[in-house]
């Protein structure tokens, strides 16, 4: 009885996390549901729908981005519970606005955009904190990092159908209310679950160091790391090839197919249930398996052949057997970069030099609905993916020949404070 009370301490850290992950993404992911609904039905204007997107994405990438200073000098802790808050207090105050008679589009807006603008360091300090739950429940870091994947998977996975049941049977501002309620409980299993100590703040800059100044060292930390910004400069090519792939390929296969919008709820629902076995596959293994190997299969998986076996015309169960393999790929994938960044960035940096990797990391998704939209128009959809296909393949096996790649390994199974301790920020 003693052994397994003490197992569960032990696990409480990283335990505790992943559920407020897993809470604050599905109430996300329902409201991603919800919301567009909710205007759509209520304004009848689909221009206003995207708008209310715009309004909460483009905060949301932007502080993210400016953040990660704050979140290394106030500590992660404070930050995820505080944010979790205010987007509960935010989102909460649209149904009730509404039930007032009280809710313009203005002020739907501006609550929508202070939901966003939370969101994005409170998602920041809920990953930089998993480094220090898996130190202290004595599990990999490539395990708690494919934990963390299998827990967004599962989140998009049910958020999205909780999201269209509630909207389906109880109507769109019952599924706002859920959101809120996600919200304010993963902001008090962050504030009173964690274990003491856990997330605290790690900035080892001179307290009279400006913010600008400790924003600039994790500019100066990515300059000396050539792994690293490749790593990113790849994830951001091919995060524009996925954005094009999901927003405009993808339904135009459907439609000119004749296949329909099922087929792309089929596929999707298929690649999202390999993409969660590979991640629990990744979070059982990957920590004994070589990265190199493990990590550019996955990339072959995950990449080129989904474009392909579009633009080849296969039938619809070759295209679901395709998409399979692909999501079992590509669940390998999250857990080897999530350790390969926690173990090369020191404790100290990990807000801002995160929040900056991910900021160019999505920098370019705007636009790869814009370049697929372009490439159908201009040359038709087939040579469009043949073209997204081969972008995708140069973009990651071709790279495995530069090489900083040979540094996937160096500091494998040591953590980033023990490895890079003595040596400079700058």
């Amino acid at each position: 009885m003693t052994g397994a009370s003490s197992r569960t301490r032990r696990l409480r850290p990283l335990g505790g996390l992943l559920a407020a992950m897993a809470v604050a993404l599905t109430g996300t992911r329902v409201s991603a549901i919800a919301l567009p609904w909710f205007v759509l039905v209520t304004t009848g204007s689909a221009t206003q729908t995207g708008l209310v997107a715009f309004c909460e994405m483009t905060p949301y990438v932007v502080v993210k981005a400016l953040t990660g200073p704050l979140v290394d000098r106030a500590g992660p802790r404070v930050v995820s519970w505080s944010t979790d808050a205010v987007s509960a207090a935010a989102a909460g105050a649209v149904p009730l606005l509404h039930a007032l008679d009280l809710l313009t589009f203005p002020v739907l807006l501006a609550l929508v955009a202070v939901i966003g603008a939370v969101r994005g360091p409170g998602d920041l300090a809920k990953e930089v904190m998993v480094p220090d739950a898996a130190e202290r429940a004595g599990v990999p870091l490539e395990r708690a990092t494919g934990l963390s994947g299998v827990t967004e998977r599962l989140a998009s996975t049910v958020g999205p159908a909780a999201g269209g049941l509630l909207v389906a049977v109880l109507g769109p501002l019952t599924g706002l209310v859920v959101n809120a309620v996600c919200f304010a409980l993963g902001s008090l299993i962050i504030a009173l679950a964690l274990p003491r100590g856990m997330g605290r703040p790690a900035d080892e800059a001179p307290a009279d160091s400006g913010y600008w100044r400790r924003f600039g060292e994790g500019f100066a930390f990515l300059r000396g790391e050539p792994l690293l910004l490749t790593i990113i400069v790849m994830v951001g090519v091919t995060n524009l090839l996925d954005a094009a792939f999901s927003t405009v390929l993808l339904p135009v296969w459907a439609e000119r197919s004749g296949n329909g919008p099922a087929a792309i709820g089929l596929s999707n629902g298929v690649w999202g249930a390999t993409a969660v076995a590979g991640s629990l596959v990744a979070a059982a293994v990957a920590h004994r398996m070589p990265r190199r190997v493990v990590f550019f299969a996955g990339f072959l998986l995950a990449g080129a052949p989904r474009f392909l076996v579009l633009a080849t015309g296969a039938p619809m169960w070759a295209v679901l057997a395709v998409f399979a393999a692909s999501g079992a790929g590509g669940g390998f994938l999250n857990p080897i970069l999530g350790a390969i960044a926690f173990e090369r960035v020191p404790r100290g940096l990990r807000g801002r030099v995160n929040a900056l990797g991910d900021a160019m990391a999505w920098a370019g998704i705007p636009l790869g609905g814009l370049a697929a939209g372009a490439a159908v128009a201009g040359f038709g959809l087939g040579p469009a993916l043949v073209a997204g296909g081969a972008a995708y393949f140069l973009t990651t096996n071709l790279a495995a020949l530069l090489p900083q790649w040979r540094e996937m390994d160096r500091l494998r199974g040591r953590g980033a404070r023990e490895s890079r301790a003595a040596e400079p920020v700058a």
